[in-house]
């Protein structure tokens, strides 16, 4: 349909220079002159309608590759972000663990948890929460301070992770063990490792109502 609107233009242009040479010849040709114009004016009448026709139908066929093509392909990059999303929450190293102390599987949440500190070597929470349980769930002190010496010796910390060790250890060390003397070397170690910082003063305060300094 294109080529037949392309060449009805084209028609009509060699009508026009027709008609244009017809007047120019001075001849008597009225009656062919009102003829060619007529007939320049039919087609287009008739160019103009099939350009309407054109322009609905380039449009339809626009709406249709959209709905087949294109907005399928947007609706798979939505439900791909959705999906993807939803499997980087399930992918958290932590989530298998608070499944298990949900359900109050303590060896479980154990295990969990202890891999959960594997994929993410700089995140203290999960050694923070396996001596919890150790504590509160397991009535077991003594591996709760193996877990934190584990810990704390078996990575390069930000200071403010291994100062936050260093005081749950000696905390433990204080209050479930009644071993102050052990909970001291600890905060002394803190003073040691983190002078002149907030840490070392915190644990220099301890240390004071202890009547230790």
């Amino acid at each position: 349909m294109w080529m037949k609107f392309a060449g009805a233009e084209k028609e009509i242009e060699k009508q026009k220079q027709e008609l244009i040479e017809m007047k120019n010849t001075g001849e008597d040709l009225d009656e062919e002159i009102n003829t060619l114009e007529n007939k320049i004016e039919g087609k287009e009448s008739e160019k103009t309608f099939s350009g309407i026709l054109l322009a609905f139908l380039t449009a339809g066929l626009v709406g249709i590759v959209f709905v087949i093509h294109v907005l399928p392909a947007i609706a798979q990059r939505f439900t791909h972000a959705v999906y993807d999303s939803a499997e980087m929450v399930e992918k958290d190293p932590m989530h298998d663990a608070r499944a298990k102390v949900a359900q109050g599987d303590w060896e479980g949440a154990i295990e969990a948890f202890r891999a959960a500190a594997v994929a993410e070597p700089l995140n203290r929470l999960p050694w923070v929460e396996i001596a919890k349980i150790q504590i509160d769930h397991l009535e077991d002190a003594g591996s709760a301070v193996t877990t934190l010496r584990t810990a704390i010796e078996g990575q390069e910390w930000e200071e403010n992770d291994a100062a936050y060790l260093m005081f749950r250890l000696a905390e433990i060390y204080d209050k479930e063990l009644h071993d102050r003397s052990s909970a001291a070397t600890t905060l002394q170690q803190v003073m040691e490792q983190f002078p002149e910082t907030r840490h070392s003063a915190n644990a220099r305060h301890k240390l004071h109502e202890w009547g230790l300094v």
